[in-house]
């Protein structure tokens, strides 16, 4: 007769419940492992539970981390009024209703009053919040909040464009469907005109340099 999770990995049982927070990762791992049909201990899955927790680890390592900490002293006094855009980051994220992957890219713009930030903060920004389990529309409002909180431009704006494998590799399974969302600040939200300046860069398709 096969053993119970609490037989081998030794937990408590405390009123009808079990109590997993002295278990290790690995050993959970090992147990959805068994529990989906494989065998943990066999040759091609013995590190599997160990890779699992690093690469998890890797991939929500946002959690551990803020926009302040990204921008760090990365912010200039500068006369500058006009946009600044920075187009096509790449982003990988975690569905939180699937722990499956969507991925894509953003655009970010926001325009300064007073300071500017270090370009490659912009990205940096995205990976705080992306390197967690996020839902697009969330992740696209708190990129927004971030560029706002952080540099207090005259407006910033946001563009999230993402594939999502919980649509494509399991349940509607439609691989050609891609997720749009956006979040507007100050200007962008009360001017027209920037608001379309911004959308019109974002959907213009540049010969590379």
């Amino acid at each position: 007769m096969e053993s119970s999770i609490e037989e081998r990995v030794g937990v408590r049982v405390e009123g009808g419940r079990v109590d997993l927070a002295s278990v290790s990762f690995e050993d959970l791992v090992a147990e959805m492992i068994r529990r989906l049909g494989d065998d943990p201990t066999r040759e091609g899955m013995v590190r599997t539970p160990e890779r699992v927790r690093e690469s998890l680890e890797f991939l929500t390592q946002g959690y551990r981390q803020t926009a302040a900490d990204a921008v760090s002293d990365a912010l200039f006094e500068e006369r500058h009024k006009n946009m600044v855009l920075v187009k096509d980051i790449e982003m990988y994220s975690m569905c939180e209703h699937h722990l499956l992957p969507f991925f894509g890219k953003v655009h970010v713009a926001y325009i300064p009053d007073g300071r500017i930030m270090g370009l490659s903060k912009t990205a940096r920004i995205v990976e705080v919040f992306s390197r967690r389990f996020q839902v697009q529309e969330r992740l696209t409002e708190q990129i927004a909040q971030a560029i706002w909180d952080t540099i207090r431009p005259l407006g910033a704006a946001v563009v999230m464009e993402a594939y999502h494998l919980c649509m494509m590799m399991r349940g509607v399974q439609k691989q050609n469907s891609k997720t749009i969302t956006s979040a507007m600040r100050g200007t962008f939200l009360k001017d027209p005109r920037t608001r379309d300046e911004f959308l019109r860069l974002v959907t213009s398709e540049h010969r590379p340099l």
